[in-house]
């Protein structure tokens, strides 16, 4: 069976996809993946580096606002489709997967004017409009509509979780705290505070945390803050207290940041979320103060359990920090209760639960 997986942009869309991918190949080692991205999103990094051949078309981005770039996306949109049919003649699969994002609204289209079953997965609990688009292609074509949340509102959705990486979904904490303590840098016994934007960073993540290094490092509160490929902090304060304050652009071993955390600092993207939840880290979600208010939406289930606190984006200030934040990552008890809290809202098996609907979509055109 071969099978082409679109998706791409940031990890929120790459991360499931090559979760996806991983389970396919161990439910079926004969089946072809390729993937389809575009050439500007951090795809062109991380599937080649996985192990899977990409494709690339230009993106399509959807403006929300009306304007001269709104009147631009026909022809963009009929100039992708052209390049998203070129890449079906090369590959030939027997299903289509969208993931959303730019890439996922051409393949839908190509995907329906050859008659390919699609299989949409979600994973936001506010749907973008590409996975709208798809959800109707997907309900003409025999496909199948997956989501990361419970009440995702896409019709025939059936509800699987977010495929996550085998490394997270896996993961002991305490088995691998030391190791990954170790790996950082970070001393074995401090309470451990990360703090990460996702794959972009977040500016506002990187000045209020930063900004509080001197009461972090006085209530011996050691960090790990990655600040993603274009932030800038100056950590130099923290000298003073000889508390450790690691800095990383970018941590490809997201096992190794949640196995050190005894709290996370974090947007609210599904990914962040599901990670979080499921291996168990306590968090402070802060939902990016963009787009449609799905990442609010996306850890409102874990807040309301009592895994996280959510803060909104104008709020997280350094005196926020310090008046909560370092409280919190010192309070083992409390820490502990949050934990198990969040640990069993989410599923681990998403990824071979989605693969499994890809399968049967596939097979059901052969």
């Amino acid at each position: 069976m071969r099978i082409l997986l679109a998706g791409g942009g940031t990890a929120g869309h790459t991360s499931p996809l090559l979760a996806t991918a991983d389970a396919l190949r161990r439910l079926d080692p004969t089946v072809e993946i390729t993937c389809l991205g575009t050439p500007r999103g951090l795809e062109n990094t991380v599937v080649p580096a996985a192990g899977y051949p990409l494709e690339l078309v230009p993106p399509v981005p959807l403006p929300r606002k009306p304007g001269l770039d709104l009147l631009r996306v026909p022809g963009r949109i009929r100039r992708a489709v052209r390049e998203t049919h070129a890449v079906l003649d090369r590959v030939d699969p027997d299903v289509v997967v969208g993931y959303g994002g730019y890439v996922s609204v051409p393949a839908y289209l190509a995907a329906r004017k050859r008659r390919l079953p699609v299989v949409v997965h979600e994973q936001n609990a506010l749907p973008g409009l590409g996975n709208k688009l798809g959800a109707r292609v997907a309900a003409r074509r025999g496909g199948r509509v997956a989501v990361s949340f419970p009440d995702t509102p896409l019709p025939g959705a059936e509800y699987v979780g977010l495929p996550i990486r085998r490394m997270i979904s896996t993961l002991d904490r305490d088995a691998l705290r030391a190791e990954a303590r170790a790996f950082f840098g970070l001393d074995p016994d401090r309470p451990t505070l990360v703090v990460t934007g996702g794959s972009q960073g977040a500016r506002r993540l990187n000045q209020a945390v930063s900004g509080a290094v001197r009461q972090l490092g006085a209530a011996g509160v050691q960090v790990l803050h990655v600040i993603g490929p274009k932030g800038e902090i100056d950590p130099g304060a923290a000298t003073a207290t000889g508390t450790p304050y690691v800095v990383e652009h970018f941590v490809d071993r997201m096992d190794y940041a949640l196995a050190a955390a005894d709290l996370m600092v974090c947007r609210s993207g599904a990914n962040s979320v599901v990670e979080a939840a499921a291996t168990g880290v306590p968090a402070v979600f802060v939902p990016l103060p963009i787009g449609n208010g799905e990442q609010e939406l996306n850890a409102r289930p874990v807040v309301d359990a009592g895994g996280a606190l959510l803060v909104r984006d104008e709020e997280l200030t350094t005196g926020w920090v310090v008046e909560h934040v370092v409280p919190l990552v010192t309070d083992a008890a409390r820490l502990a209760t949050m934990s198990a809290a969040a640990r069993h809202l989410v599923p681990r098996d998403a990824d071979e639960t989605l693969a499994r609907i890809v399968l049967e979509a596939g097979g059901a055109r052969r």
